[in-house]
């Protein structure tokens, strides 16, 4: 973690106390385990992953078309310059506008930590923090359709527990002391799919860190959830703890092995969790049958966007937009 951020961390505890009292603000914000926007509604995400940090010119067209098809979210791949090019203030900036014309809340996520503790390459979270931190500026003021996902699957291999709590509870302090007032999204361990329970177990004790208690918790559904049970039950734990979680990625299958889509559509609706599909377009050779639509045309639909969009459970059918665009109206 760069020095600037880790005294702004320290100065951060000391201010945990004002944080609680500080007065509500117009933003999203956790309510009985429910993710609630700015006008007091329960907000239930429907919507995709857009590949922003790799496609950069795609980004605005996708968020139109994707908004014209019924989602009311996207998740924005950045990159915070460790693996790829640098997505900087502009380009975030630009991303932000885009989306608020579409009437699309924007969770923006930090790529470059997917994997940390296998992957040679990938980030540690404490370089996502300092990325949001030069990023501030422009986030702030935008809590009522901006949410913040620290770091994509950002522990994988040998990381315990112990270290997947204490390296977020870290960065979720060090946000807040920079005045970051967002509602934060928390990938799980394992590349995010959570094998192990690292997340499901331990979320209560992070979401209790957080001096705004403002965190959804974000699982990603591929291989590890070939089955409805499974599917089940890491849904029901986060039901029976009262605690805010979303889908944020997923697919018909992974890399050849089955996924029960169907049993996340059904589930998430019944539920009221929210989901977002992986991914609009681009993905490589080996993974393709992810593309939702054809080449970033919103026109070609994939058999699998098909199923997204237009399926039961699909997005056109269980996707509302938030009313914060419309001024709550």
């Amino acid at each position: 973690m760069e020095i600037s951020v880790a005294r702004k961390l320290a100065a951060g505890l000391a201010l945990v106390c004002v944080l609680h009292a500080a007065p509500a603000f117009a933003g999203f914000s956790v309510q009985d385990g429910k993710l609630v926007d700015a006008c007091g509604a329960t907000f239930v995400a429907r919507g995709v992953n857009l590949p922003h940090a790799w496609k950069r010119a795609a980004t605005g067209r996708s968020i139109r078309e994707s908004a014209a098809m019924g989602s009311n979210t996207v998740r924005v791949v950045l990159s915070d310059g460790t693996r790829w090019r640098r997505t900087g203030r502009v380009a975030v900036r630009r991303i932000l506008s885009q989306a608020r014309r579409a009437g699309q809340v924007v969770i923006l996520e930090v790529h470059d930590t997917t994997g940390y503790g296998l992957e040679p390459q990938a980030a540690h979270i404490g370089s996502a923090v300092a990325y949001w931190a030069r990023l501030a500026p422009v986030l702030r003021g935008h809590e009522n359709f901006v949410l913040i996902n620290i770091g994509n699957e950002p522990t994988a291999g040998v990381t315990t527990p112990t270290q997947w709590l204490e390296a977020h509870r870290t960065a979720v302090v060090a946000l807040r002391a920079l005045g970051l007032r967002h509602t934060l999204v928390i990938d799980a361990h394992d590349y995010g799919q959570d094998r192990s329970g690292t997340m499901r177990d331990n979320a209560a004790g992070l979401f209790a860190a957080d001096p705004l208690r403002n965190l959804v918790f974000d699982v990603h559904m591929y291989e590890a959830y070939g089955e409805a049970r499974t599917v089940e039950a890491y849904l029901k734990a986060f039901e029976a703890a009262r605690l805010p979680l979303i889908i944020g990625e997923f697919g018909p299958d992974h890399r050849g092995e089955p996924v029960d889509e169907e049993a996340i559509f059904r589930l998430s609706g019944a539920m009221g969790v929210g989901y977002l599909g992986w991914s609009w377009s681009g993905n490589a050779p080996e993974v393709a049958d992810l593309d939702l639509v054809e080449r970033f045309d919103g026109r070609r639909l994939t058999p699998w966007g098909r199923r997204f969009f237009d399926g039961p459970g699909g997005v056109r059918q269980t996707s509302r937009r938030s009313r914060v665009f419309s001024g709550c109206r």
